[in-house]
């Protein structure tokens, strides 16, 4: 790609021919940063402008970002688009929104019967997750960096209540990622829709539940006053990943220092908000309880025929992108180890400590 190059005192700033110049005053940076979710929401949208005031902060101000809420720039699900084609230098939201690019960013955000937050960061930066997330993203010039998890989530709300498999049948609902694979497969039409699409939706009728993240954000968003029943937990998407990903050709003009901040910054902002989603979550769920909110297990034959239609989809995934398949091989193997090390000491200490 053609480059044009800009310099300042002493740092050389060049973008891809389709980047717009980015704004540079005194030897200073500004970039356009856009997320796919409303940039005032708590923990999904707080976690991007967390990463942005600790850059600006952490580089005294030569590196700065200007975050464009959904829809204020681009499409929330064309946030990595944009950055791929150069009109943003960064963007910020869940992988699997691409995943129509490729089907193993699923397993870069979060798979059904998957791992927990912390073990998917584990995985990332010890287990070879961020290799191989490097290695396929480089196909298309982004860099990314992981910058936070939503931890357990809701699996979701439900405007009547489900006494088996046959009542998910015929239901439009509202579920992102490989979650909505496996509804499809039990009957179930699921819809993906923009995030601050999902409470009109579920009011008007168009959709009769909606899965979207916790007891946080699902109570922000005013889901509970629509139904009462929410089914716990999430098992089509244990958690999800949040990432920041970088234009490459802009993302390499950096000098090394602020390149080191970037992806520093990014996991201060992970490890934020993995403590911010916890406490407000348990805060939240007190809150929808006291509101009269049912928290429900999903029925066994439903969590069965969950994990069943699992199996299908990961082998259908695995059969028609090698991707798929030498990610889902390096994850499955620490999946292995992590189910193996909870068996014995986390599931024990949890249900010791009542």
């Amino acid at each position: 790609m053609e480059r044009r190059k800009f310099l300042t005192a002493g740092v050389g700033i060049a973008a891809g021919a389709a980047l717009a110049s980015p704004a540079i005053a005194q030897g200073k940076i500004e970039w356009k940063l856009p997320t796919a979710f409303p940039k005032n929401a708590p923990g999904v949208g707080t976690n991007v402008t967390n990463f942005a005031e600790k850059v600006a902060a952490m580089s005294d101000g030569r590196l700065s970002f200007t975050v464009y809420g959904a829809g204020e720039l681009v499409p929330p699900f064309a946030v990595e688009d944009a950055v791929q084609q150069g009109n943003a230098e960064a963007g910020h939201g869940p992988t699997y929104y691409a995943a129509g690019k490729n089907a193993a960013l699923h397993w870069f955000t979060a798979v059904p019967f998957g791992m927990t937050s912390n073990e998917h960061f584990a995985w990332l930066e010890f287990g070879g997750g961020y290799d191989l997330w490097n290695d396929i993203y480089a196909t298309r010039g982004l860099v990314p960096f992981y910058s936070g998890n939503s931890n357990t989530q809701s699996g979701g709300w439900f405007k009547n209540k489900i006494e088996n498999v046959d009542s998910l049948k015929g239901l439009n609902m509202r579920i992102a990622g490989l979650g909505g694979e496996i509804f499809r497969k039990l009957g179930t039409n699921a819809v993906l829709m923009p995030p601050p699409e999902i409470f009109q939706a579920m009011q008007s009728g168009a959709i009769d539940a909606a899965e979207w993240v916790g007891p946080m954000l699902d109570q922000a968003f005013g889901l509970q006053k629509i139904t009462k029943f929410c089914y716990v937990p999430a098992f089509t998407e244990p958690g999800a990943g949040l990432a920041i990903v970088f234009n490459k050709d802009a993302f390499e003009t950096l000098p090394a220092d602020l390149q080191a901040i970037c992806k520093n910054a990014a996991h201060a902002a992970a490890l934020e908000s993995h403590a911010q989603f916890d406490f407000y979550n348990a805060k939240a769920m007190q809150a929808l309880q006291a509101e009269g909110v049912e928290f429900l297990a999903f029925p066994e034959d439903v969590v069965a025929a969950q994990r069943a239609a699992w199996a299908e989809v990961q082998e259908e995934l695995t059969a028609a992108n090698p991707d798929v398949a030498r990610v889902r091989e390096s994850y499955d193997a620490y999946l292995a180890d992590a189910r193996a090390y909870a068996a014995v000491m986390t599931e024990p200490m949890l249900a010791g400590r009542g």
